[in-house]
């Protein structure tokens, strides 16, 4: 059972495969936002990629394997939910646990294209932000229209503490060291770092 005023980030995502970039965000994500928890939320499927994924249960089981901390809770929510959309998963969350205090969490590549997200203006308006900096995409992130459309809520890096008790919206891009490997490199046989 959580307790009241837990704070907890969401991470969403394919993980099709989970990798060391996931584990290396979930890590900056603890220290920066100081999160208690983070949950790997793993979708059935992304409506913006075409890619079929593996199996939702091989994926999961794939991403217990690869973290091994206990504060990190790896769930299929979403396909029990039976929810298509981060903003329907959102709120079926925000009803089951009123009292948890969430912060959703992305990469910098996500923030890029996150106006084409369903619901995205409801989601930035309703679940604090905390976008990781990727390769090549901090400085796209930054000039994202959805960054331009809230940049008055933008919470400095310094402060990202602070994002899981404020009130949406509100949100920040980390900066720091990164790793430069993704899923889709993965599964076509390239990546680097």
């Amino acid at each position: 059972m959580m307790l009241e005023g837990t704070t907890v980030g969401l991470l969403g995502g394919s993980f099709n495969p989970p990798h060391v970039g996931h584990v290396h965000i979930t890590d900056q994500a603890f220290r920066a936002f100081n999160l208690q928890k983070i949950w790997w939320l793993v979708s059935p499927g992304n409506p913006l990629k075409p890619i079929s994924p593996e199996s939702i249960d091989i994926r999961v089981n794939n991403c217990k394997k690869i973290t091994r901390d206990s504060r990190v809770f790896v769930s299929d929510i979403e396909y029990r939910f039976k929810t298509n959309f981060t903003a329907e998963t959102l709120r079926k969350l925000y009803k089951f646990y009123p009292r948890i205090r969430f912060v959703w969490l992305m990469g910098a590549d996500n923030l890029v294209n996150f106006h084409k997200w369903d619901q995205w203006s409801w989601i930035m308006e309703n679940i604090p932000v905390g976008v990781m900096a990727r390769p090549g995409e901090q400085v796209k992130a930054g000039l994202s229209q959805t960054a331009f459309r809230y940049r008055r809520f933008r919470v400095k890096a310094t402060s990202a503490a602070s994002i899981p008790m404020m009130k949406a919206p509100a949100w920040s891009i980390l900066g720091g060291p990164m790793r430069n490997i993704s899923s889709s490199q993965i599964r076509s046989g390239i990546f680097t770092g």
